[in-house]
């Protein structure tokens, strides 16, 4: 295989200046069956992005890819696993948002550290919310909608998967910026709290869009507008939050393929490639874009470690000001 012998030849220049790492030397990766640790339950949007993602590296590289999910603890449990597995290239992470980015602001502790034990390699998806409210619903707008919220002050209320998931931070997000006081009611999932909105339990939701999208068609749920700063492909009729008037509001999650830190350059540039590659791919397009809901990426190593950073620091912001306390 010839990108084999192409990794070889890259580590071999980048070992002579850098002292042995406590994995094995790379002379050509893979050589053996890689283990890729989702740290949620199988079924769910992250096992679909890993299992996706992981089948085609198998194709491509000539090697098993073995999903491994270890959910527990909103993610860390698994997201622990990688950080402190050999840096060697042979156990990768499904990164996402609320490991990496959310849950190290919202909690005292967490067992990692983001942005020192773990080596980036892209970015594969880019997710976001819609704000969505019944279809009988009397407000027609965005305006109408906020002007109905201030009238109520405190006794509106809108549901959501859990504290610290991303349309429990959309809400608060979306309080901040409009000057609401509407009330988080944390459900078990999005099932759970699109039907206490279906059921009149609560006002409104902030589902991501492929789930969504269903109550949309059917007419048993209006779309207001979406978190992100460009309308998601699936549903090009709602406008975003921002064109509407609460301009800057952006709130968008993701998917990535992390590594330990101390995984060599040469493994993580092939990595990069390969899954940047996979991204294009239309099957692979199909699945996580077209039926998934997401927005493809595939950014460099060092344009995704921009990414964790700079969410890092939105997030600690949201929390402070929104006083988000895990109980």
């Amino acid at each position: 295989m010839a990108v084999h012998a192409a990794v070889a030849l890259e580590a071999a220049s980048w070992a002579c200046g850098v002292p042995a790492q406590k994995s094995e030397p790379v002379q050509a990766y893979p050589t053996r069956p890689v283990r890729f640790i989702c740290p949620y339950v199988a079924g769910g949007s992250s096992d679909i992005f890993t299992r996706t993602i992981a089948q085609k590296l198998t194709q491509e590289l000539g090697y098993p890819f073995v999903v491994d999910n270890r959910p527990g603890t909103n993610g860390d449990i698994g997201t622990d696993l990688v950080a402190r597995a050999a840096p060697d290239g042979y156990t990768l992470l499904m990164g996402n948002s609320g490991p990496l980015t959310v849950n190290p602001v919202l909690y005292k502790k967490v067992p990692y550290d983001p942005l020192k034990d773990f080596a980036p390699i892209t970015q594969g998806t880019s997710y976001m919310y819609v704000l969505v409210v019944p279809a009988a619903l009397p407000v027609r707008s965005l305006n109408e909608f906020i002007a109905l919220l201030k009238a109520k002050p405190g006794q509106m209320t809108y549901g959501s998967t859990g504290i610290g998931g991303g349309n429990h931070l959309s809400g608060e997000l979306f309080n901040l910026m409009t000057g609401t006081q509407s009330v988080h009611v944390p459900y078990t999932g999005s099932t759970a709290a699109l039907a206490a909105l279906l059921g009149g339990q609560v006002n409104y939701v902030f589902p991501n869009v492929v789930t969504a999208v269903p109550y949309l068609r059917a007419g048993r749920l209006r779309g207001i507008g979406v978190t992100a700063l460009r309308r998601a492909s699936l549903l090009p009729e709602v406008p975003t939050l921002d064109e509407l008037g609460l301009k800057g509001f952006e709130l968008t999650q993701w998917q990535a393929v992390v590594a330990p830190a101390g995984t060599p350059k040469p493994v993580i540039d092939l990595l990069y490639r390969e899954v940047a590659r996979v991204l294009k791919m239309p099957d692979v397009i199909e699945r996580l874009a077209t039926e998934g809901g997401n927005e493809l990426v595939g950014n460099t190593p060092e344009e995704f470690a921009k990414v964790i950073k700079s969410d890092l620091a939105k997030y600690a912001k949201l929390v402070k000001a929104a006083n988000i306390q895990v109980q």
